[in-house]
């Protein structure tokens, strides 16, 4: 239970309605954590203690400053469907591209920069970065320039190798475990919420700052 003497924790989170934004949402508010999701549609979750959505643009800077204005840090699932945009031509469930994730860095960067926020966790396809048997020379580009555009800025980031989405998952499935899960779904879920148990601990102990991090199984 909070107190007044408890620190309030706000955490944007761009990237709300993928299967790892679930497992963070049920993981910041369990550790009583303030989640703003910024979204297109305000409706697309359901109320819960904690939890407050608004509307924003990720490829927009002066929306992303009035997006990100008091929080603690942000959390950006660059991989995700459906990332905010103020564009009436783009799919909802829309996935960027390379390019797409350069330009909403970019944004990202100057938006927090000019709130004066300075956490940011970084989700994307940064394997590229690791392994230089990945066939995939556009990816790599993109992945190089965000992690110059990062150590270019004042941000304190920290950049995370995105599990494997698992589309239907939603916040209900971390919040209460279930032994209903269709076969092959519960170590989808587990690693899933290894990651966002992860990026909850590195925020609260501000680990890694300026690295490049991926959370992998321990073995028994």
């Amino acid at each position: 239970m909070k107190n007044a003497e408890t620190p309030v924790v706000k955490v944007v989170l761009y990237g709300a309605m993928s299967s790892l934004g679930s497992a963070l949402m049920a993981e910041m508010l369990r550790r009583q954590h303030e989640v703003i999701a910024i979204l297109d549609d305000l409706t697309a979750l359901a109320p819960r203690p904690g939890l407050r959505t608004k509307t924003g643009d990720l490829f927009d800077a002066n929306r992303v400053k009035q997006s990100v204005a008091g929080c603690s840090a942000v959390i950006c699932l660059l991989d995700a469907p459906g990332l905010p945009m103020n564009s009436k031509h783009i799919e909802k469930n829309f996935v960027p591209g390379p390019v797409e994730e350069v330009l909403a860095i970019d944004a990202l960067i100057d938006g927090m920069q000019a709130a004066g926020i300075a956490r940011l966790f970084v989700v994307g396809d940064f394997e590229v970065l690791d392994d230089p048997e990945i066939d995939d020379p556009l990816q790599r580009h993109a992945a190089e320039e965000i992690r110059e555009a990062l150590q270019s800025s004042a941000l304190q980031w920290t950049l995370v190798n995105a599990p494997r989405r698992v589309p239907g998952l939603t916040i209900e499935h971390f919040s209460h475990v279930s032994s209903s899960l269709e076969p092959g779904m519960a170590a989808a879920l587990e690693q899933l919420n290894r990651v966002a148990t992860g990026i909850a601990d590195e925020l609260h102990l501000n680990l890694h700052v300026g690295e490049h991090v991926s959370f992998i199984a321990t073995s028994e």
